[in-house]
């Protein structure tokens, strides 16, 4: 089949990746010059790191193999731990903190020359027959006979596809960003909770650390040094909380409204189908996006493999996974009013009480609901 894939993010150059290697003939386009390699780094997870092994990528040194996770409260309370170890032996994979640029690369790396072709804005497209006739803003003009749509959330393929109807803001926002630092997380991931937020930090290899803090967010909130904000905000928490916020400057930080798609049934009309943040955009609570958008070309490449007509069965196949996991992104978002009282020192107290092999348990049964590829295993 010829296929157009819209976007060169982690759905869009993975998917180019898989049906490449299934003998497809591939052309993608991306509104950038370049790979869109900026911001933080990601958490992906074990069916995440099973579909990039499903796809040939070498997982080798790519960003950092985490030893565990951790839960605090704001105060320094241990609410729950999870041994890496032990995730990965009950889902066959590990889980990995990797900088958003360097798995662009990974994936990026293999496929021929002229695959990308950078600098071209999806403008219209027109189905005639079987075949798909798409055109950029440049005035070029691709035939194919699938296109895919994989460019974010904001997607001009959904609405060419379905019409108006964007994503809706959530009311928090991540400040987060990706630095060298002194920090000694010894290999895990931390999750901090507390009335005033969230915070997280992850080791993301060669001596840098991921970091993010969610915080109530409206359109139009006032300017002003972001780092003063987060250390009103955050400063007063526990290690290594103000020890990340002395090591920062404002030029670290990136700020990124949260919003969400509502999940529609139909993933796709005609010869057009929808991938990733397209389709399913959710707040970045536990990269569940990106796993998400693994998944969902895994699928993708499944049915494609048993034949095109198969392609009916990606939607319903998806939907409802995709949208157990945007409403768990969707609750772990308060950072502030009545809900926030989930996040404080009496309820999180009650927390600590569960051992670690029962929230491995709970963890390990989410991301199975939230998974076709390891359902399929």
């Amino acid at each position: 089949m010829r296929i157009l894939i819209v976007g060169a993010g982690i759905s869009g150059l993975a998917a180019a990746r898989g049906l490449l290697s299934a003998g497809h003939r591939v052309t993608v386009l991306e509104r950038a010059d370049g790979l869109r390699d900026a911001g933080g780094a990601i958490m992906v997870w074990p069916n995440g790191t099973t579909v990039l092994r499903d796809l040939g990528v070498d997982v080798a040194g790519l960003g950092t193999r985490l030893s565990g996770f951790a839960m605090l409260s704001a105060r320094g309370r241990q609410v729950m731990t999870m041994p890496g170890e032990k995730l990965e032996a009950r889902l066959g994979a590990p889980c990995l903190c990797v900088p958003r640029g360097d798995l662009l690369t990974r994936l990026h790396q293999g496929l021929s020359s002229g695959t990308v072709q950078f600098g071209e804005r999806f403008a219209r497209y027109r189905q005639q027959g079987r075949t798909v006739r798409n055109e950029t803003e440049s005035g070029a003009v691709h035939t194919a006979d699938l296109l895919i749509g994989a460019d974010g959330m904001w997607s001009r393929v959904r609405t060419a596809l379905f019409g108006a109807g964007g994503p809706k803001p959530t009311g928090t926002a991540t400040w987060q960003g990706l630095t060298r630092s002194t920090l000694d997380l010894g290999g895990r991931s931390l999750l901090l909770a507390g009335r005033e937020g969230k915070a997280g930090l992850g080791p993301a290899g060669n001596g840098r650390v991921w970091w993010f803090f969610d915080v109530p967010w409206t359109p139009g909130d006032p300017a002003g040094s972001p780092l003063d904000r987060l250390r009103r905000r955050f400063g007063g928490w526990t290690w290594p909380v103000p020890d990340l916020l002395s090591e920062l400057t404002d030029d670290d930080v990136q700020i990124f409204p949260n919003h969400r798609h509502a999940i529609p049934r139909h993933w796709g009309k005609g010869r057009g189908v929808l991938i990733g943040d397209a389709i399913h955009g959710m707040p970045p609570f536990m990269a569940q996006g990106a796993n998400q958008a693994l998944e969902d070309v895994s699928l993708l490449l499944s049915l494609l493999a048993q034949g095109e007509g198969r392609l009916t069965h990606y939607g319903p196949q998806r939907h409802h996974r995709a949208r157990l996991a945007s409403s768990i992104a969707a609750s772990g978002r308060f950072a502030d009013g009545p809900l926030s009282m989930l996040q404080s020192e009496p309820v999180l107290r009650g927390m600590s009480a569960a051992p670690d092999a029962q929230t491995t348990k709970a963890l390990t049964t989410f991301l199975r609901a939230t998974s076709n590829r390891l359902r399929a295993a």
